[in-house]
């Protein structure tokens, strides 16, 4: 949570929103779990009211789902679900791209650069991996590869996407796996920005494709495993 500790929040409930979204993607809380408020506001160390400003904020989110009179419950996960998020992230981001390989200018080549070296500096083997730090990059690098002058509705759209997706993290990288069984990069980020600055739509399309489904087979795996 070094991260969360770093940051100076809005509201005091926009703090909390964070810290329990954090556990959630960490794996502290399952999905489908339970909140108990009351164990909330002692973990936290915050009031009623704050906490389920931020429970409804998550709850926005998807990431946590409210039921009213019952209570709240950690937002479940299912491959059906992970396959309608990257199919639709394929999708758009298979346009987007194209697009911003047409138009990047030399900016944009180095934002996409610069955002790979961020993400490659991270090495998920090691004892001090920031999830957090990790997620964010990967997001960043994603991202960088089709934001061009003009294309913030989708880079909107896609940011949203990459929220619901970053629900499945904690299955990808936890510790709870062997390191076979977490994911690793296999110089798929590197081959996608040399085919994105070569602008090879058809190549980087297709490794933007394999890359997706890649994240796809590990999750079904983890996910079969956790059942």
């Amino acid at each position: 949570m070094s991260d969360i500790g770093k940051e100076k929040f809005a509201t005091l409930s926009d703090r909390v929103m964070h810290q329990v979204r954090h556990d959630i993607l960490c794996g502290e809380f399952e999905a489908g779990q339970k909140l108990i408020l009351n164990e909330l506001k002692e973990k936290y160390q915050v009031g009623g009211s704050p906490l389920r400003e931020a429970m409804v904020q998550l709850s926005w989110q998807k990431y946590v789902v409210m039921k009213p009179q019952k209570g709240f419950w950690v937002a479940d996960v299912s491959l059906s679900e992970l396959r309608e998020i990257l199919k639709i992230r394929r999708a758009i981001s298979g346009v987007a791209l194209k697009n911003a390989i047409e138009r990047g200018s030399e900016e944009w080549e180095l934002s996409i650069i610069t955002a790979y070296h961020k993400l490659s500096r991270l090495n998920p083997a090691s004892p001090d991996f920031d999830y957090d730090e990790w997620e964010l990059r990967h997001k960043e690098f994603h991202l960088a590869l089709i934001s061009t002058p003009g294309t913030e509705f989708t880079s909107e759209m896609m940011h949203y996407i990459y929220d619901q997706q970053e629900r499945y993290r904690q299955f990808l990288l936890n510790e709870a796996f062997t390191s076979e069984q977490q994911y690793h990069d296999e110089g798929e980020h590197e081959a996608i920005m040399q085919a994105v600055l070569a602008r090879d739509v058809d190549l980087a399309h297709q490794l933007l494709i394999q890359h997706t489904e890649r994240l796809y087979h590990i999750l079904e795996k983890l996910l079969e495993h956790k059942n």
